[in-house]
């Protein structure tokens, strides 16, 4: 006789499973959001990784074979000739790139020069107005040149020559005529495009630095590579994939700081999933004691037992894996296009991560298994009678002698590690730290403190409980009994509000950390890039004292400052000391101070840059000593900065003060700022300087416009770096979540019992949805407090480690907003079964409990 499937130890767990759904889809989902966060990292990983490469492409995909001279010599004309004649060869152009000064402005502007056909598979140019240079004395420029110098087609530019014989400077007047768009994405300077022959008799370049060839490969033809090698010799021959992969690796290389990082949020990612998957495991096996042992009363052997439990986490574990995996690659693909949307540009992966996905997938299996098998040979190990009895005790305890030791340890290792990468943080212009393994000991630091969390949540609820909950006390009877329950079973709080804690503490690390780097980048560009212009002398060291005045009086220019800047000496060394006002510093925006305060610049005060502050080993209260021709000054620090100082100054102090240590009144520096934004109010203010500066008074060229390079665009990398953590910190919101909804979920449903003898003892419906939705808000509240304690700390050793100059910066409202979201998240998880469970009569409630 057969015996039914349902008489198996595996099948009554099926039936088990069948008979309460929401069990399997409460792990299901754990596992299914532990593989998305997991696999959708790597997705954000490769999606970083394509936008970098994708960002410093230059060679074009139809490239078969790249031509370099190997003697330093360029290849001439005729040299170009023979490699078309090549058989095999379908298109062959050359490449020519340089750079030209350009006149008719004070102000100083340069035109990178490129030669390019302009149309066919090999142009990395596309035609948007006008027509391309056929002729002598004509240009293409791109779209960056056309806003920057407001040009158009028909408009004309005299780029500025050597003279013929080495001396002087002529000037070659060109057309413009036509606008391009480079498609080489490494191209973002201002450029001129045209053919090779044309570009090389203005450039006076008697040949091209390189060949780009297409081969045709219907024609039959072996490689021609060879044959290349032969017509031209010396000329070494490579395959267009292999400069693409070497373009590519050194787009990674450049990039080496936005891709470590994106590393360190994958292992965070990674290690968030696991700790949700594992907690909620643990909570619905635990739940499931009185079955277990139901089945250990009827005869089910411990061995069978434990493999039915662990065959059970497999299923579950591979095919939530799989869906996990799959929704994952679905959004990672969506996630560019929809970046696009909001400005930010991103590239699609080129191919699928299948090692990643595979990896992922058996991970989720393998991570199902480990958290079941705790509780299935726990199970299996207990006598049928002491399983039935600690199933009737319900509540979790706070956690034996060899957990809590369990958790110091792991709070000493925590310590230890954190300690020692702060007794190693770098200095202002330390160039030789490593970063990465910094930032990986910091990260396992926080997985041993999170771990710590987990062993003394028990210990830590009512500690934490007794400092928040004291207004809740005073609600009525509802606000008792949530305080009470969540005493009362501090390893089932601990379990919930640990969930929260994780969501917390990441959310919480990232929007500090982003807000101290972007904090960091405001300060870096207003260094970098303090004004639009920036004036000084060619050939003396001072400016005519008039030059701000008639400045000032013009429309088009605003913000215009004028200051003086000297040669010191401080302990033996060079270095600079100014007189700028660093409140006039584009409106102060992004000017912090590392130690003291800008404001307290006066009198015998001075501001020293990041740099000799360490060098001197002085903050803000200490003296320093500058000797000016020969003369010892002391000065207090009023502050020092977290980096360079603007216009190359070291150490900043009062006007009044450096005119008393015997500098020349004459300003060595002017600045101004276009009054009006974009490219269009930048354009007039550039003629506003050089009508300025080519009068009578003052002569052309003798005074020197400079127009930063950098301005308040932003970098690129940091935006990268900004839309990455955005996405990642959107996987690790869905695992807070998650987690909190499937954990509290569960602890609600678990206590019908619980619920049905209230209702008995004269509760009202509404009081039990309320005591439940207040013991869930309180899961949050604990959690958000612990995440924020746990959080903060890393947050501040993670930026010092990453960026020694940036400030830390904590975004309080932000995070305000983050505490109070998942604590409604954790209310509004236990909202459903709360109203179910206050719906069901108290008798129905206590025969119905497990």
């Amino acid at each position: 006789m057969r015996t039914p499937w349902r008489a198996t130890v595996l099948g009554s767990q099926v039936a088990e499973l069948l008979r309460r759904p929401g069990r399997f889809a409460a792990t299901g989902l754990s596992l299914l959001i532990a593989a998305f966060v997991v696999f959708g990292t790597v997705m954000a990983q490769q999606i970083v990784t394509a936008t970098v490469v994708e960002k410093f492409r230059g060679t074009p995909g139809a490239v078969s074979l790249v031509v370099t001279p190997g003697d330093g010599e360029d290849i001439g004309e005729a040299g170009l000739n023979e490699i078309r004649k090549t058989p095999g060869v379908a298109e062959a152009v050359g490449r020519i790139d340089g750079g030209s000064p350009l006149g008719g402005s004070a102000v100083e502007r340069y035109l990178a020069l490129s030669a390019d056909p302009g149309t066919g598979a090999l142009a990395e140019v596309r035609l948007l107005d006008g027509t391309y240079p056929s002729g002598p004395g004509r240009l293409a420029v791109n779209t960056q040149a056309a806003r920057e110098y407001g040009l158009a087609p028909g408009s004309s530019l005299t780029l500025l020559r050597p003279g013929a014989d080495g001396d002087g400077t002529r000037r070659v007047t060109v057309e413009v005529s036509g606008i391009v768009r480079s498609t080489a994405t490494n191209d973002a300077e201002p450029t001129g495009y045209a053919p090779g022959p044309r570009l090389g008799e203005l450039l006076g370049v008697p040949g091209y630095s390189r060949i780009d060839i297409r081969t045709d490969s219907a024609s039959g033809s072996a490689d021609p590579g060879e044959r290349i090698r032969q017509a031209v010799p010396g000329a070494q021959v490579r395959s267009g994939d292999e400069v693409r992969e070497e373009e590519a690796r050194e787009a990674v290389a450049e990039a080496k700081d936005t891709l470590e990082l994106v590393t360190v949020f994958l292992a965070v990612a990674v290690g968030a999933a696991v700790l949700v998957a594992t907690s909620t495991f643990r909570i619905v096996f635990a739940r499931r004691v009185r079955q277990l042992a139901l089945l250990r009363a009827i005869g089910a052997a411990p061995r069978r037992l434990a493999a039915a439990l662990v065959v059970e986490g497999a299923v579950v574990g591979l095919l939530a894996g799989a869906t996990g995996a799959s929704a994952a690659w679905g959004c990672g693909r969506l996630v560019p296009p929809v970046a696009g949307r909001f400005g930010h540009d991103l590239s699609v992966p080129s191919g699928f991560p299948l090692t990643e996905a595979v990896l992922t997938v058996l991970g989720t299996g393998l991570l199902a298994v480990l958290a079941v098998l705790a509780p299935s040979l726990s199970a299996s190990r207990v006598s049928p009678l002491q399983a039935l009895r600690s199933a009737a005790s319900g509540a979790g305890a706070a956690g034996g002698l060899g957990r809590a030791l369990l958790g110091l340890l792991c709070a000493g290792g925590a310590a230890l590690l954190a300690r020692q990468q702060y007794d190693g943080l770098p200095q202002p212009g330390d160039t030789g730290y490593d970063r990465f393994a910094a930032l990986t000991a910091v990260v396992l630091s926080g997985g041993l403190a999170f771990l710590a969390l987990i062993a003394l949540g028990p210990r830590l609820v009512r500690p934490v409980l007794a400092a928040v909950a004291v207004p809740l006390r005073r609600t009525g009877a509802a606000g008792r009994l949530a305080v009470a329950g969540v005493g009362g079973a501090p390893g089932r709080a601990a379990s919930v509000s640990v969930v929260v804690a994780l969501g917390v503490c990441l959310v919480g690390s990232t929007l500090t950390c982003l807000a101290s780097l972007n904090a960091y980048e405001r300060y870096r560009q207003t260094v970098e890039a303090p004004a639009d212009f920036s004036l000084y002398a060619r050939d003396s060291e001072t400016l005519d004292r008039s030059l701000a005045a008639d400045l000032t009086s013009r429309p088009e220019l605003t913000d215009v400052t004028a200051f003086r800047a000297a040669e010191v000496v401080e302990s033996g060394r060079g270095a600079t000391v100014s007189d700028l006002d660093l409140g006039t510093v584009r409106s102060g925006t992004g000017l912090t101070a590392r130690t003291g305060s800008l404001d307290r610049l006066g009198p015998g005060h001075v501001v020293v840059d990041a740099d000799h502050a360490h060098r001197l080993g002085v903050r803000a209260g200490d003296r320093v000593t500058l000797e000016f021709e020969g003369r010892p000054v002391q000065l207090t620090v009023a502050a020092t900065l977290p980096g360079a100082g603007p216009y190359g100054g070291n150490f900043f102090v009062p006007a009044a003060d450096l005119t008393r240590m015997g500098a020349d009144a004459a300003p060595t520096t002017v600045t101004a700022n276009a009054t009006e934004d974009g490219a269009e109010g930048r354009i007039r203010a550039q003629r506003a300087l050089t009508d300025t500066l080519t009068g009578p008074e003052r002569g052309d060229g003798r005074v020197i416009a400079e127009a930063p390079a950098a301005q308040a665009d932003g970098s690129d990398d940091l935006r990268t770096t900004a839309t990455t953590v955005i996405m990642v910190l959107g996987l690790t919101v869905l695992v807070a979540v998650a987690g909190v909804a499937t954990t509290a979920s569960l602890t609600v449903v678990e206590r019908k019992r619980e619920f049905g003898l209230l209702r008995a003892l004269g509760l009202s419906g509404a009081a039990v949805h309320r005591m439940v939705t207040v013991e869930c808000a309180l899961h949050g509240v604990l959690g958000g407090f612990l995440g924020l304690a746990l959080g903060l700390p890393y947050s501040w050793l993670v930026v010092r480690v990453a960026e020694a100059s940036a400030p830390f910066s904590v975004p309080a409202g932000e995070l305000a907003a983050v505490f109070t979201a998942l604590v409604l998240v954790t209310a509004a998880a236990g909202t459903v079964p709360a109203l179910r469970a206050s719906r069901t009569p108290p008798t129905v409630a206590v025969a119905q409990a497990d």
